[in-house]
């Protein structure tokens, strides 16, 4: 595309050999003596340098309209489709357990829900030196109101506590036929474990002591305190 210097150029150019054709070159003439000469441009030569100076202006102005930056264009902000529902926050739920036996500080602790047991164990400060951490499933998932009770190394299945029925004889407790308050009597069991073992028995009587490893919260551990207690 030609600039408009160049179209300028053209543009005179044009018009001298417009004037050449009409009127003969001036240096021609130049020995011959001087006479008034009535200039006049021809209608073609005027229509020519007319459309020379119309595509000058049309040039000039594209140019213009191509480097002037043209208005900034915001685009609208799409509105939510439906009602926005804030986040839920995490970790909200949270279980209770007591953890007792050889722990730097035994007690009941709070954990977020999904805890495992060697979090409550770290949450009571910890495993004693004395600890045999190997007869727990660590990885086992934590129940809200269970007992984690870590025995020592050498030690076997913890004592009933006072209130607990004595072992042998008719005092031993029927897990097919106790309600939850008696179950809930037993040492470790508390009321969530109570309620389990009468869910899980509604699907068919216990026909071993040994069965009750198989409700969500008992391992081996707490089986072993209550195999002397309970009975089928």
């Amino acid at each position: 595309m030609l600039g408009p210097a160049n179209l300028t150029t053209a543009a005179l150019q044009i018009a001298a050999a417009g004037y050449v054709a009409t009127h003969g070159d001036p240096a021609d003439r130049a020995s011959t003596p001087r006479r008034r000469v009535r200039w006049a441009v021809s209608w073609r030569l005027a229509a020519a340098a007319g459309a020379v100076l119309l595509l000058v202006a049309g040039a000039v102005a594209l140019r213009a309209a191509a480097v002037a930056p043209g208005p900034a264009v915001v685009l609208p902000t799409p509105a939510p489709s439906g009602p926005v529902t804030p986040a839920s926050p995490t970790g909200s739920a949270e279980v209770v357990v007591d953890v007792v036996g050889a722990v730097v500080a035994p007690g009941v602790v709070r954990l977020v829900q999904g805890s495992r047991v060697v979090d409550a164990i770290s949450a009571a400060g910890g495993a004693t030196a004395e600890a045999e951490v190997s007869a727990l499933n660590l990885a086992r998932l934590l129940v809200d109101g269970e007992q984690i009770a870590v025995p020592r190394s050498g030690e076997g299945p913890a004592p009933p506590s006072a209130a607990s029925p004595p072992a042998g004889g008719d005092d031993l407790v029927d897990i097919n036929t106790a309600d939850a308050a008696a179950l809930d009597a037993l040492p470790g069991i508390g009321p969530v474990l109570a309620d389990r073992i009468v869910s899980h028995r509604e699907d068919g009587p216990f026909t071993t002591v040994e069965e009750l490893a198989d409700v969500t919260g008992i391992g081996p551990t707490l089986l072993e305190r209550l195999r002397d207690l309970v009975r089928v």
